[in-house]
């Protein structure tokens, strides 16, 4: 089929059906919703058999869906119906949830469904549950709504009415109010887990008015509703039971920063610890494994430098095999611009920050001493996805998406040695088509282009469950030693072709200019990215109707 995708952004779960839907043999093209005018021209340019629609803020237009078959994907059991449908599920405790196909009619949520999905529900973050359980039931929903178009057609099949539900409203904050001196942690998290990624909770912290972000239990008790004190760049807050940890907050006509960043006053709080969980080592026999779970996969300068350190100690283990195991929704994306958009000198603290990130990757690529995995038990991007390779293998998660480029950035060259770690893995021309054709990366691509090793495991907990036992594998594998051998080997031979001082003096000539030259392509892209703004318009590498020397196709 001829697939338009509606979106209101080329968000994780529109990258993850266009992955899916491409390797299924379908012609794809992208619209990102500007305006009514701008979607009907995409529909006139593209002829789409089907227009899909995974991410939206706002109705179809009617003169489409009544001329043109539109599925919407609606994160919601069968029969839910309106706005807000994951964080509702999440403040009413539900144990069980779905994703809904259902066909765009004039009644919102109303329409005919094509294929639904069910799963049971985690207590996390809506974010988290967003980019994993509603994400899989959404491909398994809307593969098989495709698979029913055939018969759909030849008036073989009909989707099904349903009975609606009373269709609720957005979640205000009144209704994500959290009452400090009565709610206890569970009914806490459930308010902070709601709104988690967007909106927030709107609160006050130091007497200053934010909304909260990125939050987690916390063993510890005082008076309901007092900071406690800080762990991290976070703060702890008494519950009527407990306490939470915050991580984030965004005052108004601000963004979202870590609480460090945000509160006046944060440093006058007592220390309660200075882990805040972010990295965490452990050991399986001969195998080291260091988890690395930054928020949305962003690595600032600090961390980039903790992280360093926290590998820099695993070497000083009696391990074999190390494994870097990232976190559970991301293994990494790379810089945190949020954190360089606040900064006093933006460019400073770029250079800054991608200086640290290439610190970390050369230390992977220079051990030499045990073999190194990276294991992705979540999305990667930018830089995250070229840390990934500075280990020894690479291995993925079913399901994974990998975005190993930088243009989107407003052209941005990017670092972290990719000059080197792309080709030798993929080969130059597939390292340049890769970097310049900037669409996400499925990992069953991957693996048939050599980016990673191998792709297995359903869930990230079966996933990482068997990339220790494989990387254990390694470790005590017969070959263990010339293997190792042949890694100082090859190194040895690389750094004496080029040395990697080489490779990274280039790589941040380039970058210095996307920093401090003349072209504020980067910058303006970044302050696009971290405000939110919305898109004005859809880029050419998504929106193949708009390429130059497109035709019109001719059924």
């Amino acid at each position: 089929m001829r697939i338009l995708l509606l979106s209101h952004a080329f968000n994780s779960l529109t990258q993850r059906l266009y992955v899916e839907l491409a390797a299924s043999g379908h012609e794809l093209s992208v619209e990102l919703d500007i305006n009514d005018s701008v979607t009907m021209e995409a529909v006139e340019l593209f002829r789409p058999h089907l227009i899909l629609a995974p991410y939206l803020r706002r109705a179809i237009p009617e003169a489409i869906w009544r001329s043109h078959l539109c599925l919407i994907v609606h994160p919601g059991s069968v029969g839910d119906r309106g706005p807000s449908a994951l964080d509702w599920a999440i403040m009413q405790g539900k144990s069980e949830w779905g994703v809904t196909v259902l066909q765009a009619e004039a009644e919102m949520d109303a329409g005919p469904v094509w294929a639904s999905e069910t799963f049971p529900m985690r207590t996390a973050k809506k974010s988290s549950l967003y980019r994993n359980e509603v994400t899989e039931a959404a491909v398994r929903a809307i593969l098989a709504a495709t698979d029913r178009w055939p018969d759909y057609r030849a008036g073989s099949w009909s989707p099904r009415a349903v009975p609606m539900q009373p269709m609720h409203g957005r979640l205000s904050q009144a209704e994500r109010t959290i009452d400090w001196t009565r709610d206890d942690t569970e009914r806490v998290m459930r308010k902070l887990n709601a709104a988690d990624g967007f909106p927030g909770v709107a609160d006050m912290l130091l007497g200053q008015p934010c909304h909260l972000f990125n939050a987690r239990p916390f063993d510890a008790r005082g008076e309901p509703g007092a900071l406690l004190g800080r762990v991290g760049d976070g703060v702890v807050r008494a519950t009527a039971d407990g306490a939470v940890w915050i991580g984030h907050a965004q005052c108004p006509g601000g963004i979202k920063l870590p609480a460090s960043m945000v509160l006046a006053g944060f440093a006058n709080l007592p220390a309660l610890a200075e882990d805040d969980g972010t990295f965490r080592y452990e050991e399986q026999g001969p195998v080291g494994i260091l988890h690395f779970d930054a928020y949305n996969g962003a690595l600032g300068t600090a961390e980039c430098v903790r992280l360093l350190e926290a590998y820099r100690a695993a070497l000083a283990r009696p391990t074999r095999v190390i494994v870097l195991a990232g976190g559970g929704d991301f293994f990494c994306n790379g810089l945190d611009l949020n954190r360089i958009e606040a900064a006093g000198s933006p460019a400073d603290e770029s250079l800054r920050n991608i200086e640290a990130m290439d610190d970390l990757c050369r230390a992977i690529i220079e051990t030499d001493d045990r073999l190194t995995v990276s294991a992705l038990q979540g999305n990667a991007g930018a830089g995250g996805a070229f840390l990934a390779l500075a280990a020894d293998v690479v291995w993925a998660r079913d399901g994974v998406v990998l975005n190993p480029h930088y243009k989107n950035m407003g052209n941005l060259f990017g670092s972290e040695y990719w000059t080197y770690l792309l080709p030798r893995r993929v080969g130059p021309e597939a390292a340049r088509a890769i970097m310049e054709r900037r669409l996400p990366l499925g990992v069953a691509e991957a693996g048939k282009l050599g980016f990673i090793d191998g792709h297995f495991g359903a869930s990230g907990a079966h996933f990482l469950a068997e990339a220790v036992a494989r990387a254990r594998e390694l470790a005590e594998a017969a070959d263990y030693a010339s293997r190792l051998a042949t890694k100082r080997r090859v190194r040895a031979t690389d750094e004496a072709a080029k040395p990697l001082a080489a490779y990274r003096a280039e790589e941040l000539k380039a970058m210095q200019r996307n920093f401090y030259g003349f072209d504020p392509s980067y910058h303006v892209a970044r302050h696009h990215f971290v405000a939110k703004t919305p898109h004005s318009w859809t880029p050419r590498h998504l929106a193949r109707h708009r390429e130059l020397g497109w035709q019109l196709p001719v059924d």
